[in-house]
Protein backbone atom coordinates (compact mmCIF):
# COMPACT_ATOMS: atom_id res chain seq x y z
CA UNK A 1 0.00 0.00 0.00
CA UNK A 2 1.17 3.49 -0.97
CA UNK A 3 2.26 5.74 2.01
CA UNK A 4 2.25 9.18 1.69
CA UNK A 5 6.00 10.82 1.69
CA UNK A 6 6.57 12.33 5.49
CA UNK A 7 9.40 15.13 4.59
CA UNK A 8 12.22 16.28 6.28
CA UNK A 9 11.26 20.05 6.81
CA UNK A 10 8.12 20.62 4.51
CA UNK A 11 7.08 24.79 3.52
CA UNK A 12 4.31 25.74 6.24
CA UNK A 13 1.72 27.82 5.17
CA UNK A 14 -0.62 30.00 8.09
CA UNK A 15 -3.34 30.86 5.76
CA UNK A 16 -2.38 34.54 5.81
CA UNK A 17 -0.10 34.77 2.64
CA UNK A 18 -2.50 34.67 -0.25
CA UNK A 19 -3.68 38.18 1.26
CA UNK A 20 -1.00 40.11 0.77
CA UNK A 21 0.03 38.28 -2.22
CA UNK A 22 -3.31 39.46 -3.97
CA UNK A 23 -1.83 42.91 -2.69
CA UNK A 24 0.85 43.16 -4.52
CA UNK A 25 -0.67 41.59 -7.36
CA UNK A 26 -3.62 44.40 -7.04
CA UNK A 27 -1.23 47.40 -6.99
CA UNK A 28 1.08 45.92 -9.77
CA UNK A 29 4.37 45.78 -7.51
CA UNK A 30 5.55 42.13 -8.98
CA UNK A 31 9.18 43.12 -9.01
CA UNK A 32 12.31 44.03 -6.41
CA UNK A 33 10.36 46.48 -5.31
CA UNK A 34 7.25 47.07 -3.71
CA UNK A 35 5.50 48.29 -0.37
CA UNK A 36 5.72 44.45 1.02
CA UNK A 37 9.28 44.17 0.77
CA UNK A 38 9.47 47.38 3.30
CA UNK A 39 7.05 46.02 5.31
CA UNK A 40 8.20 42.18 5.48
CA UNK A 41 11.70 43.85 6.98
CA UNK A 42 10.16 46.19 9.41
CA UNK A 43 8.46 42.80 10.85
CA UNK A 44 11.77 41.53 11.07
CA UNK A 45 12.98 44.51 12.60
CA UNK A 46 10.33 44.53 15.21
CA UNK A 47 11.14 41.04 16.10
CA UNK A 48 14.60 40.96 16.28
CA UNK A 49 14.84 44.59 18.30
CA UNK A 50 16.98 47.81 17.50
CA UNK A 51 18.47 46.38 14.63
CA UNK A 52 18.07 46.98 10.45
CA UNK A 53 17.73 44.53 8.14
CA UNK A 54 17.61 44.45 4.41
CA UNK A 55 15.34 41.47 2.19
CA UNK A 56 17.52 39.34 -0.43
CA UNK A 57 16.34 37.02 -2.24
CA UNK A 58 18.69 33.57 -0.79
CA UNK A 59 20.73 33.57 2.65
CA UNK A 60 23.60 33.10 0.16
CA UNK A 61 23.63 36.50 -1.38
CA UNK A 62 23.35 37.75 2.23
CA UNK A 63 26.60 35.84 3.44
CA UNK A 64 28.09 37.12 -0.18
CA UNK A 65 27.36 40.75 0.96
CA UNK A 66 27.73 40.64 4.49
CA UNK A 67 31.65 39.49 3.73
CA UNK A 68 31.94 42.53 0.86
CA UNK A 69 30.64 44.42 3.78
CA UNK A 70 33.13 43.40 6.00
CA UNK A 71 35.84 44.22 3.92
CA UNK A 72 36.80 40.78 2.31
CA UNK A 73 38.81 40.42 -0.55
CA UNK A 74 41.01 38.74 -3.36
CA UNK A 75 43.81 36.74 -1.16
CA UNK A 76 42.16 37.22 2.23
CA UNK A 77 41.46 34.63 5.43
CA UNK A 78 38.31 33.79 5.92
CA UNK A 79 37.72 31.52 9.18
CA UNK A 80 34.76 29.20 8.49
CA UNK A 81 32.86 26.71 10.84
CA UNK A 82 33.39 23.53 8.98
CA UNK A 83 29.96 21.70 9.94
CA UNK A 84 27.79 23.86 8.26
CA UNK A 85 26.05 23.66 4.78
CA UNK A 86 27.91 24.40 1.51
CA UNK A 87 26.27 27.90 1.25
CA UNK A 88 28.14 29.01 4.33
CA UNK A 89 31.60 28.78 2.62
CA UNK A 90 30.95 28.78 -1.44
CA UNK A 91 30.74 33.21 -1.01
CA UNK A 92 34.38 32.74 0.27
CA UNK A 93 35.21 31.65 -3.02
CA UNK A 94 33.23 33.64 -4.79
CA UNK A 95 35.36 36.70 -3.81
CA UNK A 96 38.76 34.81 -4.39
CA UNK A 97 39.03 34.87 -0.24
CA UNK A 98 40.56 31.34 1.14
CA UNK A 99 38.74 29.54 3.86
CA UNK A 100 40.17 27.84 6.69
CA UNK A 101 37.82 25.43 8.35
CA UNK A 102 37.35 24.88 12.36
CA UNK A 103 35.89 21.44 13.66
CA UNK A 104 32.89 21.40 16.01
CA UNK A 105 32.57 21.21 19.54
CA UNK A 106 30.20 18.75 21.15
CA UNK A 107 28.03 20.76 23.94
CA UNK A 108 26.95 22.80 20.85
CA UNK A 109 28.28 21.36 17.86
CA UNK A 110 29.34 24.84 16.60
CA UNK A 111 32.48 26.61 16.01
CA UNK A 112 35.01 24.93 18.79
CA UNK A 113 36.45 28.40 20.57
CA UNK A 114 40.40 26.31 21.26
CA UNK A 115 40.63 25.41 17.81
CA UNK A 116 39.15 29.02 16.26
CA UNK A 117 42.14 30.51 18.40
CA UNK A 118 44.64 28.17 17.30
CA UNK A 119 44.01 28.06 13.73
CA UNK A 120 43.86 32.53 14.50
CA UNK A 121 47.52 32.24 15.98
CA UNK A 122 48.65 29.91 12.92
CA UNK A 123 47.85 32.18 10.51
CA UNK A 124 48.56 35.34 11.85
CA UNK A 125 52.03 33.98 12.24
CA UNK A 126 52.16 32.84 8.81
CA UNK A 127 51.58 36.61 7.63
CA UNK A 128 47.86 36.50 6.81
CA UNK A 129 45.00 37.72 9.73
CA UNK A 130 42.09 36.09 9.50
CA UNK A 131 39.42 39.31 8.09
CA UNK A 132 36.24 37.38 9.25
CA UNK A 133 34.86 34.33 11.49
CA UNK A 134 31.84 33.21 9.75
CA UNK A 135 30.07 31.48 13.12
CA UNK A 136 27.10 29.06 12.35
CA UNK A 137 24.21 28.57 14.40
CA UNK A 138 23.59 24.82 13.65
CA UNK A 139 20.30 23.36 13.42
CA UNK A 140 19.16 26.30 15.32
CA UNK A 141 21.18 25.97 18.44
CA UNK A 142 22.79 29.13 19.19
CA UNK A 143 26.51 28.57 19.06
CA UNK A 144 29.27 29.51 22.31
CA UNK A 145 28.45 33.16 21.44
CA UNK A 146 30.37 34.60 24.91
CA UNK A 147 33.56 32.49 23.75
CA UNK A 148 33.56 33.23 20.12
CA UNK A 149 33.03 36.79 20.72
CA UNK A 150 35.84 37.47 23.19
CA UNK A 151 38.27 35.88 20.73
CA UNK A 152 36.93 37.73 18.08
CA UNK A 153 37.66 40.91 20.01
CA UNK A 154 40.95 39.90 21.78
CA UNK A 155 42.01 39.81 17.75
CA UNK A 156 40.14 42.68 16.17
CA UNK A 157 38.15 40.59 14.16
CA UNK A 158 34.64 40.78 12.86
CA UNK A 159 31.94 38.24 13.01
CA UNK A 160 29.45 37.22 10.36
CA UNK A 161 26.54 35.15 12.01
CA UNK A 162 24.68 33.09 10.10
CA UNK A 163 21.49 32.27 11.40
CA UNK A 164 20.29 30.87 8.36
CA UNK A 165 18.65 28.01 10.32
CA UNK A 166 18.18 30.07 13.69
CA UNK A 167 15.22 32.40 13.57
CA UNK A 168 13.47 32.20 16.82
CA UNK A 169 16.88 30.89 18.63
CA UNK A 170 18.01 33.08 21.02
CA UNK A 171 20.92 33.20 23.86
CA UNK A 172 20.60 34.91 27.11
CA UNK A 173 17.47 36.38 25.43
CA UNK A 174 18.66 37.97 22.74
CA UNK A 175 17.89 36.57 19.38
CA UNK A 176 20.20 34.71 17.29
CA UNK A 177 21.18 37.10 14.11
CA UNK A 178 22.21 39.83 16.46
CA UNK A 179 25.42 38.76 18.06
CA UNK A 180 27.61 39.31 14.84
CA UNK A 181 28.66 42.47 13.46
CA UNK A 182 26.44 41.13 10.74
CA UNK A 183 24.26 38.55 10.44
CA UNK A 184 22.22 36.93 8.09
CA UNK A 185 19.32 34.68 7.99
CA UNK A 186 17.42 32.25 5.17
CA UNK A 187 13.87 31.78 4.10
CA UNK A 188 14.06 28.77 1.94
CA UNK A 189 11.39 26.28 1.55
CA UNK A 190 12.83 24.17 4.50
CA UNK A 191 13.33 27.10 7.12
CA UNK A 192 11.40 27.77 9.96
CA UNK A 193 9.60 30.38 7.93
CA UNK A 194 9.66 30.62 4.20
CA UNK A 195 9.47 33.05 1.23
CA UNK A 196 9.98 30.08 -1.26
CA UNK A 197 13.21 31.25 -1.73
CA UNK A 198 14.79 34.14 0.52
CA UNK A 199 16.96 35.34 2.69
CA UNK A 200 18.22 38.67 4.81
CA UNK A 201 21.66 40.65 6.13
CA UNK A 202 21.09 42.20 9.61
CA UNK A 203 23.26 45.76 10.19
CA UNK A 204 24.04 47.21 13.04
CA UNK A 205 23.19 50.94 11.60
CA UNK A 206 20.94 52.26 8.63
CA UNK A 207 23.96 53.18 6.97
CA UNK A 208 25.37 49.63 6.79
CA UNK A 209 21.78 48.38 5.35
CA UNK A 210 21.50 50.88 3.08
CA UNK A 211 25.01 49.78 1.32
CA UNK A 212 23.53 46.42 1.38
CA UNK A 213 20.80 47.43 -0.83
CA UNK A 214 22.46 49.80 -3.02
CA UNK A 215 24.89 46.45 -4.08
CA UNK A 216 22.01 44.09 -3.98
CA UNK A 217 20.11 46.58 -6.39
CA UNK A 218 23.27 46.32 -8.91
CA UNK A 219 24.91 49.21 -7.24
CA UNK A 220 23.11 51.88 -9.21
CA UNK A 221 25.11 55.41 -8.60
CA UNK A 222 22.52 58.50 -8.02
CA UNK A 223 21.64 59.76 -11.66
CA UNK A 224 19.34 60.00 -14.42
CA UNK A 225 20.10 57.10 -16.30
CA UNK A 226 21.69 54.10 -15.66
CA UNK A 227 25.71 54.55 -14.37
CA UNK A 228 27.77 51.84 -11.98
CA UNK A 229 31.12 53.00 -10.27
CA UNK A 230 31.20 49.68 -8.18
CA UNK A 231 30.15 46.13 -8.83
CA UNK A 232 26.92 45.52 -7.99
CA UNK A 233 24.18 42.54 -7.92
CA UNK A 234 20.81 41.56 -8.71
CA UNK A 235 19.87 39.62 -4.93
CA UNK A 236 16.89 42.18 -3.92
CA UNK A 237 13.44 40.15 -2.49
CA UNK A 238 11.09 40.42 -4.61
CA UNK A 239 7.75 41.99 -3.25
CA UNK A 240 5.82 38.56 -4.16
CA UNK A 241 8.19 36.83 -2.07
CA UNK A 242 8.03 39.24 0.43
CA UNK A 243 4.22 38.74 0.66
CA UNK A 244 4.75 35.48 1.46
CA UNK A 245 7.38 36.42 4.44
CA UNK A 246 4.52 39.18 5.92
CA UNK A 247 2.05 36.45 6.27
CA UNK A 248 4.47 33.82 7.62
CA UNK A 249 5.88 36.09 10.27
CA UNK A 250 2.10 35.72 11.80
CA UNK A 251 2.66 32.21 12.64
CA UNK A 252 6.49 31.92 13.24
CA UNK A 253 6.14 31.70 16.68
CA UNK A 254 3.66 29.00 16.53
CA UNK A 255 5.10 27.52 13.98
CA UNK A 256 8.25 27.69 16.18
CA UNK A 257 6.34 25.72 19.36
CA UNK A 258 5.20 23.09 16.50
CA UNK A 259 8.76 22.50 15.92
CA UNK A 260 9.65 22.34 19.73
CA UNK A 261 6.88 19.77 20.43
CA UNK A 262 8.72 17.50 17.92
CA UNK A 263 11.73 17.67 19.79
CA UNK A 264 10.17 16.85 22.33
CA UNK A 265 8.37 13.89 20.96
CA UNK A 266 11.92 12.37 20.03
CA UNK A 267 13.08 13.13 23.76
CA UNK A 268 10.20 11.29 25.15
CA UNK A 269 11.10 8.21 21.88
CA UNK A 270 14.39 7.69 22.27
CA UNK A 271 14.44 8.22 25.97
CA UNK A 272 14.48 4.54 26.68
CA UNK A 273 16.18 3.21 23.62
CA UNK A 274 20.14 2.66 24.77
CA UNK A 275 22.47 3.91 22.39
CA UNK A 276 20.69 7.12 20.86
CA UNK A 277 21.09 10.25 22.19
CA UNK A 278 18.68 13.73 20.94
CA UNK A 279 20.66 16.78 20.46
CA UNK A 280 19.60 19.89 22.70
CA UNK A 281 20.79 22.97 23.97
CA UNK A 282 23.46 22.57 27.02
CA UNK A 283 22.13 25.28 29.37
CA UNK A 284 18.85 26.96 30.15
CA UNK A 285 20.85 30.01 28.87
CA UNK A 286 19.84 28.45 25.27
CA UNK A 287 16.61 28.88 23.14
CA UNK A 288 16.29 26.76 20.23
CA UNK A 289 13.51 26.82 17.62
CA UNK A 290 14.68 23.21 16.90
CA UNK A 291 14.55 23.76 13.09
CA UNK A 292 16.13 20.51 12.37
CA UNK A 293 15.45 17.54 15.67
CA UNK A 294 19.12 14.96 15.00
CA UNK A 295 19.96 12.75 16.70
CA UNK A 296 23.34 10.40 17.17
CA UNK A 297 23.94 7.14 17.08
CA UNK A 298 26.09 4.81 19.07
CA UNK A 299 26.20 1.35 17.40
CA UNK A 300 28.20 0.07 20.14
CA UNK A 301 25.24 0.42 22.28
CA UNK A 302 22.85 -0.42 19.81
CA UNK A 303 23.97 -3.57 18.95
CA UNK A 304 25.16 -2.61 15.28
CA UNK A 305 22.20 -0.17 14.65
CA UNK A 306 24.11 2.44 12.74
CA UNK A 307 22.46 6.02 11.16
CA UNK A 308 22.29 4.40 8.00
CA UNK A 309 20.46 1.27 9.51
CA UNK A 310 17.99 3.89 10.71
CA UNK A 311 18.10 6.35 7.81
CA UNK A 312 17.34 3.20 5.26
CA UNK A 313 14.23 1.19 7.58
CA UNK A 314 12.64 4.97 7.06
CA UNK A 315 13.37 5.78 3.66
CA UNK A 316 11.33 1.99 3.17
CA UNK A 317 8.59 3.74 4.81
CA UNK A 318 8.97 6.54 2.29
CA UNK A 319 10.14 8.87 5.75
CA UNK A 320 12.36 11.35 4.74
CA UNK A 321 15.86 11.79 6.65
CA UNK A 322 18.96 12.82 6.07
CA UNK A 323 22.51 12.81 7.72
CA UNK A 324 23.72 15.43 8.88
CA UNK A 325 25.90 17.79 7.14
CA UNK A 326 29.13 16.37 5.93
CA UNK A 327 31.96 18.90 7.17
CA UNK A 328 33.23 21.38 4.57
CA UNK A 329 37.19 20.25 5.17
CA UNK A 330 35.95 16.60 4.29
CA UNK A 331 34.49 17.95 0.66
CA UNK A 332 36.52 17.35 -2.66
CA UNK A 333 35.80 21.45 -3.30
CA UNK A 334 37.22 22.78 -0.05
CA UNK A 335 40.36 19.56 0.94
CA UNK A 336 42.44 21.46 0.35
CA UNK A 337 42.13 24.43 2.58
CA UNK A 338 43.62 24.43 6.00
CA UNK A 339 41.82 22.90 8.83
CA UNK A 340 41.57 22.74 12.50
CA UNK A 341 40.87 20.66 15.65
CA UNK A 342 40.45 16.84 15.81
CA UNK A 343 37.95 14.22 14.18
CA UNK A 344 34.36 16.13 16.47
CA UNK A 345 32.81 17.50 13.01
CA UNK A 346 33.75 14.07 11.49
CA UNK A 347 31.94 11.95 13.94
CA UNK A 348 28.74 13.84 13.98
CA UNK A 349 28.77 13.38 10.80
CA UNK A 350 29.07 9.62 10.51
CA UNK A 351 27.05 8.92 14.00
CA UNK A 352 24.34 11.35 13.12
CA UNK A 353 20.67 12.01 11.42
CA UNK A 354 18.47 14.68 10.99
CA UNK A 355 14.71 13.43 11.61
CA UNK A 356 11.48 14.65 10.06
CA UNK A 357 11.17 17.81 12.05
CA UNK A 358 8.51 20.12 9.90
CA UNK A 359 5.84 22.49 11.85
CA UNK A 360 3.37 20.64 9.67
CA UNK A 361 3.73 17.11 11.01
CA UNK A 362 0.49 15.29 11.90
CA UNK A 363 0.01 12.72 14.79
CA UNK A 364 -0.13 10.08 11.94
CA UNK A 365 3.05 11.15 10.90
CA UNK A 366 4.39 10.83 14.15
CA UNK A 367 2.65 7.35 14.80
CA UNK A 368 4.10 5.94 11.69
CA UNK A 369 8.11 7.07 12.47
CA UNK A 370 7.50 6.02 16.27
CA UNK A 371 6.62 2.49 14.41
CA UNK A 372 9.54 2.11 12.49
CA UNK A 373 12.03 3.09 15.47
CA UNK A 374 10.46 0.72 18.10
CA UNK A 375 10.42 -2.51 15.48
CA UNK A 376 13.89 -1.33 14.35
CA UNK A 377 15.36 -1.54 17.88
CA UNK A 378 13.04 -4.28 18.97
CA UNK A 379 11.15 -2.19 21.54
Amino acid sequence: MYKNKIWLSAPHMGGGELKYIQEAFDSNWIAPVGSNIDCFEHHLEAYLGSHHVAVLNSGTAAIHLGLILLGVQVGDVVICQSMTFSASANPILYLGASPVFIDSEPETWNLCPIALEEAIVDTIAKGKKPKVILAVHLYGVPYKVDEIRAIADKYSIPILEDSAEALGSSYKGQQCGTFGDIGIFSFNGSKIITTSGGGAIVTHSKELKNKAIFLATQARDIAPHYQHSEIGYNYRMSNICASIGIGQMEVLDYHIGLRRNMHEFYIELFKNIEGVAVFKVPSVNCFSNYWMSTILINSFETNGVTRETLRLALDAENIESRPLWKPMHLQPLFQKYNYYGSHIAETLFNDGLCLPSGSNMTPEDSNRIKSVILKLFGK
